[in-house]
């Protein structure tokens, strides 16, 4: 009996939801495709239905990751009344929570250093996906993409740092500097 209409778009993203869990958690290297596939529930032998290769899987990945974080953020600001678009970004994308769960955060500062390490396909990819990312926060900031890369850039940095301090209080002292440099590089 044939599989339902949908069935192998279905399989496809539950494999590329494991694996954005397991690169975000991981990193690429540390993430075998026996370990996203077995995070969808699937065995290794059907990966190559769905996907050529592990490149290719790494680059819908990262795009996927990044359409999840914008699509998040874009929620967040219609929900939140009170705030700036801005006020939003900062809050949520430089908050404990989002130090905390790094399976459900944003990829690029968790695959940046590794991103330099791999092939030229997915650092293309990377690329494209952290200029898209600049012109959102850009959008969003009223200002020039160098400016939008500025505050990527300290938004990163303090989310990576935020994450290497063992002490909670510390780590907390950062997002919220983080967030106030931010702002001060917008004068807002």
């Amino acid at each position: 009996m044939p599989y339902p209409k949908g069935h192998k778009i279905k399989i496809r993203g539950r494999i590329l939801d494991s694996a954005a869990q397991a690169f975000r958690k991981n990193g690429i290297r540390e993430t075998s495709l026996p370990t996203i596939m077995k995070g969808a529930g699937l065995t290794h032998g059907g990966f190559y239905s769905h996907f050529e290769s592990k490149e290719q899987l790494i680059a819908e990945t990262c795009s996927n990751i990044v359409n999840h974080t914008m699509d998040t953020l874009q929620k967040l600001m219609l929900e939140e009344n009170n705030e700036s678009n801005l006020e939003t970004l900062l809050n949520f994308y430089l908050s404990p929570h989002h130090r905390d769960n790094l399976e459900v955060g944003c990829i690029i500062p968790t695959l940046s250093g590794e991103i330099a390490q791999s092939s030229e396909e997915i650092k293309d990819i990377f690329h494209l996906e952290l200029e898209r990312f600049i012109e959102f926060i850009s959008d969003i900031a009223e200002c020039d993409k160098s400016t939008g890369g500025v505050v990527l850039s300290i938004m990163i940095g303090t989310l990576i740092l935020a994450r290497g301090i063992k002490d909670p209080e510390s780590s907390d002292n950062i997002l919220v500097e983080g967030k106030k440099y931010a702002k001060r590089v917008l004068n807002c």
